[in-house]
């Protein structure tokens, strides 16, 4: 259970849909035209990924290679901007994307400024990377360019996520911890953190672990669900956002948000 005595978290009003990395389901992943797509489509919040080239520049980027997302070859951590600037990372979903280019995390703050739109960051530490690294140099870029109740930092990489927390308490920075699984001690991670949300495979979730988590005063979210129908149940456990490729399949199906828990 939250201590009262920590830091409160902003007021987010948090959406029961997300988009995750952009609208995915109909723009490449991770691309400012994802993001674009995810706002056009009437989606405020969206979640991204973002980790560290070879030269230390921030982009927003799943895989820890470029093979499945582009027209190119190689690991992010042997590159610089120079390099990836050249390849294209639209190409491979559809002809219309073709020339799209990787976005920095500046270029796509930028772009969340112009939109006004929120986000899930989440810290993706690939191997033989640091967490604390990568938490160091994006954090401080996070909090400056968006107000708190406009962002949750989410990983599934402890360092980064103890690190985060000494750069910003609870007020201006709201963490989300990341797992596949709950795990049986799931509780004593989020009170070190001081954690805004759990974040979740929906598939993997259970009713009683769902309530546990509802019942401590943590936010509940789930990746990917695709399929509301399947879902349905779920909301009925307490999530409160599903983080989706498809977030429009899921119009007049997800329950409004609560009010009382924004």
């Amino acid at each position: 259970m939250r201590s009262p005595d920590m830091p409160t978290h902003p007021d987010i009003a948090l959406p029961r849909l997300i988009a995750h990395r952009g609208l995915s389901a109909h723009a490449p992943e991770n691309t400012l035209v994802a993001v674009r797509a995810a706002h056009e489509a009437g989606f405020q919040w969206v979640e991204l990924d973002v980790q560290l080239l070879g030269d230390g520049t921030p982009v927003i980027w799943h895989d820890a290679t470029l093979m499945r997302c582009s027209d190119g070859h190689g690991r992010l951590a042997t590159l610089d901007l120079a390099a990836v600037r050249k390849l294209d990372v639209g190409g491979w979903f559809g002809d219309g994307f073709r020339g799209e280019c990787m976005a920095t995390l500046s270029d796509m703050l930028e772009l969340l400024v112009e939109l006004d739109m929120s986000v899930n960051m989440e810290l993706k530490v690939t191997s033989r990377r640091s967490g604390t690294e990568l938490a160091e140099v994006v954090v401080p870029r996070l909090l400056r360019a968006l107000p708190p109740e406009r962002l949750i930092l989410s990983s599934f990489d402890q360092p980064a996520l103890n690190h985060a927390r000494t750069l910003a308490d609870a007020s201006l920075l709201p963490i989300g911890v990341l797992t596949e699984s709950v795990p049986e001690k799931w509780c004593s991670r989020c009170e070190a953190l001081n954690a805004y949300s759990i974040h979740t495979d929906w598939t993997r979730l259970t009713a009683r672990r769902a309530r546990e988590i509802k019942a401590a005063g943590y936010h509940l979210l789930c990746y990917t669900p695709n399929d509301p129908m399947a879902f349905a149940n779920r909301w009925t456990w307490g999530v409160d956002s599903a983080i989706s490729d498809d977030p429009a399949l899921f119009a007049g199906i997800a329950p409004p948000p609560d009010q009382a828990q924004a």
